[in-house]
């Protein structure tokens, strides 16, 4: 009688299920990433005499769940269409996460929705929510447009047409743009063009790695695996420019030359942007060394192993980047 050796399961013991670690990993990421904007606002304001809005860690939090909505669907419209172009590609595809992304962003906007409808408060109850008054401000309407905007988008990623979420997406997009820059900024417009460049640029680089990544894994070790991964490369550091370009040019209208160091140590704003910065770096960091493997390396997809650090990575900056927004911005014109 032939006996299991040890670290074999028994067949008639219960099967492990594949990727049940892999599941468990990161669902410990999400969790310690939720930490970063509900423990990051007393952290960043310890110090520099400034006041937060109230409940802004929660904000903080619901932006980055949005941004990170936004990510997903746009990153699978941009590399299902990479694939496309890609000769001899395999017809399998990974499953959409669209739908679930667009289920979890609405009900991020609701929430942010429900905080402008009771004036940037924190609502305790229903009957402090006047979702009438959302239609009397500006931010109010923006706020409408993006639950409007996730709502269409699942309905699209649902549909026999998801390529079509494209449209309430940018809907989403525009609507981030114009809300982070109101019409009495000086300069509200170049403002809003630059946050829209960045913010386009910041989906397609992030979400499109995820896709890649979920692509390869469903294509196995193919040679068109190897095509689309290079693909990407060469589109990720046109954005990779346009993000360093626009997020530069964005916090230098904030941030005056003169004050920038200044502001980097002594503002909430300033230190939240530095460690955005430094995390960009590291990304930046990690896709030249998965560019190098892809070149170099006897087997091209061994970039695989860096750019699954990268998308870890990127899903820190786009948490960082929600609690960004929820700070106050030091304005200096």
């Amino acid at each position: 009688m032939i006996r299991p050796t040890a670290g074999v399961a028994d067949a008639s013991g219960p099967a492990r299920r594949p990727g049940a670690g892999r599941a468990v990993a990161v669902l410990v990421l999400v969790a310690l990433a939720a930490l970063i904007p509900l423990l990051g606002p007393s952290t960043a304001l310890r110090g520099t005499g400034e006041a937060a809005a109230p409940g802004v860690g929660g904000v903080a939090l619901l932006r980055a769940v949005l941004f990170a909505a936004l990510c997903v669907p746009v990153g699978e419209l941009f590399v299902g269409r990479l694939g496309r172009s890609v000769p001899g590609a395999p017809p399998a595809a990974p499953r959409a996460w669209a739908p679930y992304a667009a289920a979890a962003g609405f009900v991020a906007a609701l929430g942010l929705a429900s905080v402008v409808a009771t004036g940037n408060l924190v609502p305790h109850s229903l009957s402090e929510i006047d979702v009438g008054g959302l239609y009397e401000s500006r931010d109010g309407k923006l706020a409408l447009l993006e639950v409007n905007a996730f709502l269409a988008a699942g309905l699209c990623a649902l549909s026999r047409r998801p390529a079509t979420q494209v449209w309430p997406l940018a809907a989403v997009v525009v609507a981030e743009a114009l809300r982070a820059h109101p019409a009495t900024e000086h300069g509200a417009l170049l403002g809003s063009g630059l946050t829209l460049a960045h913010l386009t640029c910041a989906a397609l680089w992030a979400g499109g790695l995820l896709h890649v990544l979920r692509t390869l894994r469903t294509w196995g070790p193919a040679e068109a695996s190897a095509a689309l991964l290079g693909l990407y490369a060469r589109v990720a550091a046109v954005l990779l420019a346009a993000i360093t370009a626009t997020g530069v040019w964005s916090s230098l209208r904030r941030m005056p030359p003169g004050t920038v160091l200044e502001q980097l140590t002594d503002t909430a704003y300033g230190r939240t942007l530095l460690a955005k910065v430094l995390l960009v770096a590291a990304v930046a960091g990690l896709a030249l060394w998965a560019r190098i493997r892809l070149r170099r390396a006897p087997d091209p997809l061994a970039a695989c192993v860096p750019a699954r650090a990268e998308v870890v990575a990127l899903g820190l900056v786009v948490v960082v980047s929600g609690l960004l927004t929820a700070l106050p911005v030091p304005i200096r014109w």
